[in-house]
C-alpha cells in the first residue's frame, strides 16, 4: 500500500509536484494550489491510498522537490 498525503493549505502553488507526478497532482484554477488527484480530505490533510507501488517513485521526487515540505509518501 502506498499512501500519500498533502497538507494543502500551507501549498505555496510553486508547481514542481504537477511537473514531476502529473498522474497523482494537478494545479487548481480556483486558487492556484496543488490537488492531489483522488484523494480524501481529512482537516486539511489530502491522502490517496493506493495500492498501485509504480506511483511512488515521481511521488518521491515531488516529495524532496517541495520547498515547504507539505507532501509525505509511506509504503507499507
Amino acid at each position: 500500500m502506498v499512501i500519500i498525503t498533502l497538507q494543502r493549505d500551507k501549498c505555496i502553488g510553486c508547481n514542481y509536484c504537477v511537473e514531476i507526478a502529473p498522474g497523482q497532482f494537478q494545479m487548481s484554477k480556483k486558487d492556484g494550489k496543488s490537488v492531489l488527484l483522488k484523494s480524501v480530505n481529512a482537516k486539511g490533510f489530502f491522502t490517496l491510498k493506493s495500492s498501485d507501488h509504480t506511483i511512488a517513485g515521481n511521488c518521491k521526487l515531488a516529495v524532496k522537490a517541495c520547498p515547504v515540505n507539505i507532501i509525505s509518501i509511506k509504503e507499507t
